[in-house]
């Protein structure tokens, strides 16, 4: 019979659903009556086609099933092969309720050895977002890179980080056989995809033991806004609720008041005076049936969706009534980066902030003054405009290069900096301005429209930001800009190529590179007659 008091079964972690099915043909002997195939079926029949976690309980002791079942975990990818099979750990780790099963024998104390064994078992949840933050961008905005072309960290970490991505976004993974080795990727369709499914990620946050029962034990106590009591009768009721296990554990009114004082900072508990006592009471539930429509639109538009998705959750199930025609699923990792951010401009305080650039391998840590958050139209992109007082100049930084964001000393010159900025916005296309220079670059440009374009006319005004719009004729228009940096204008100025009649740019060098693009286009289709531009 199969020893069910040595092996269970727990459920948790999305995978592939045929990860049972192979192993059971590489495994299928019989061992003690009981085929290997029926056995596997039988775990994939209660896991409902997730991917099977294996315990191996009884440390001492493996019989041959055992020995079997260990290795088809193993090979299935399950289980991290390791050089010899150790059956005195704990194999897997699964998500919060790890079922374990009930030894045969008491066990006395792990061993030290043990303890650190087990403490390298793999874990779903995460500490640290930063820690996945890189893998996830890769996998999803790069892509197709086989094991050994991720070299920033160990081997041993890609495989960690791949296996909880895989957790949490199994539906969207894929993977690829190429001559350099197996590649990963997240495949996404952003345009058929109604909930950003990248918010999985930040619902994964680990926690200790202590942090989770004192949790629950504070608010099974308030149960409801009107029960409110001091903090002596708190850590008594704490107390009496845990006195009953074996090993109970002990709350100090310290550690309490900084838990009901954390939650009370982010608005859940109540904070009143009767007297001379200090209640504590929960704070009601808003009614967020009557904003449902609300939250999903701005959980997918705004910034820091995330935390409408986590309201998603406690609501019922809906069919959404939104579709997003541009809808940047990415901006989920850099959500903490930009709330960080947020918090600094409200406070009117310095950062100190690590900044891969482009063309740099290595972070370098800057101390800056965030002043405004911009996000392009065309990719999604958000960059901070922030002032570097060591260089003395407004920079624009990518939020996808930012990392490690704290928060520093007020800033007294914050709001002379952002009075600066916003003069300076008249002038700025992009994200490219300067605070204290006049220096501008003049385009000018002319196109000619049909008596059925009228859509080119509005798109111009539309689209024009700091620039002006002039009829010359019935159908010419004149657009015309002072801005800081011509060369962020190009790209929307090809898209108007073929109606434009004449250009004129103040900065030379910026005209010559857009004549090059056209000239190297002429030259690729084999047109406009060989005469240079």
């Amino acid at each position: 019979m199969f020893p069910e008091n040595r092996i269970k079964e727990a459920v948790g972690l999305t995978g592939i659903q045929k990860k049972q099915q192979i192993c059971a043909e590489r495994y299928s002997p019989r061992i003690k009556g009981t085929p290997l195939r029926q056995t596997f079926a039988s775990f994939h029949k209660q896991a409902q086609g997730k991917a099977l976690i294996i315990y191996l309980t009884n440390k001492r002791r493996a019989d041959r099933t055992a020995l079997f079942l260990l290795r088809g975990a193993q090979h299935t990818g399950v289980i991290r092969r390791k050089k010899r099979i150790s059956f005195q750990s704990i194999l897997c780790y699964n998500k919060i309720y790890a079922a374990k099963a009930l030894p045969d024998k008491p066990s006395a104390q792990p061993e030290p050895a043990e303890r650190r064994e087990n403490a390298m078992a793999y874990s779903e949840l995460i500490k640290n977002f930063e820690k996945i933050r890189a893998y996830m961008r890769e996998f999803y905005v790069y892509g197709f890179k086989s094991r050994t072309e991720y070299d920033a960290k160990s081997a041993r970490s890609y495989d960690d980080e791949r296996r909880r991505l895989e957790s949490w976004l199994g539906d969207y993974m894929r993977f690829a056989q190429t001559p350099e080795g197996k590649t990963v990727f997240l495949s996404i369709d952003s345009r058929a995809t109604q909930r950003n499914p990248l918010y999985k990620a930040w619902k994964s946050k680990s926690f200790t033991d202590k942090d989770i029962t004192l949790h629950f034990l504070l608010f099974d106590i308030l149960s409801a806004p009107e029960v409110k009591k001091t903090l002596s009768e708190l850590v008594e009721e704490i107390d009496r609720r845990l006195c009953g296990f074996e090993n109970p554990m002990t709350f100090d009114e310290s550690t309490v008041r900084k838990k009901l004082k954390e939650y009370a900072g982010e608005g859940i508990v109540r904070i009143e005076k009767d007297g001379r006592r200090t209640l504590y009471g929960r704070t009601p539930d808003p009614a967020l049936p009557d904003l449902r429509d609300v939250i999903d639109f701005f959980s997918e538009a705004a910034p820091c969706g995330v935390i409408g998705s986590y309201l998603q959750d406690k609501l019922e199930p809906n069919v959404p009534l939104f579709t997003f025609k541009h809808h940047y699923i990415t901006q989920a990792m850099d959500s903490d980066v930009l709330a960080l951010l947020f918090d600094a401009m409200h406070k009117k305080c310095r950062i100190t902030a690590d900044n891969l650039g482009r063309h740099s391998e290595k972070a370098k840590a800057l101390c800056l003054v965030p002043l405004k958050i911009y996000i392009s139209a065309q990719n999604g992109r958000q960059h901070l405009l922030a002032f570097h007082e060591q260089a003395n100049r407004l920079n624009a930084y990518r939020l996808d290069y930012l990392s490690n964001v704290r928060l520093g000393e007020p800033c007294a010159s914050f709001d002379t900096l952002r009075r600066a900025l916003e003069n300076a916005e008249a002038h700025m296309w992009g994200v490219n301005g300067r605070l204290h220079s006049k220096r501008l670059e003049h385009v000018e440009f002319d196109v000619r429209v049909a008596d059925d374009e009228a859509y080119i006319v509005r798109r111009l005004e539309r689209e024009k930001r700091c620039g002006r719009v002039e009829k010359l004729d019935a159908h010419s228009y004149r657009f015309s800009a002072d801005v800081f940096d011509t060369n962020e204008m190009l790209p929307w100025i090809r898209t108007f190529l073929s109606r434009i009649t004449s250009m004129r740019f103040s900065n030379r060098s910026a005209e010559n590179k857009f004549k090059a693009d056209l000239q190297a286009m002429y030259d690729l289709y084999g047109i406009g007659g060989g005469e240079k531009l």
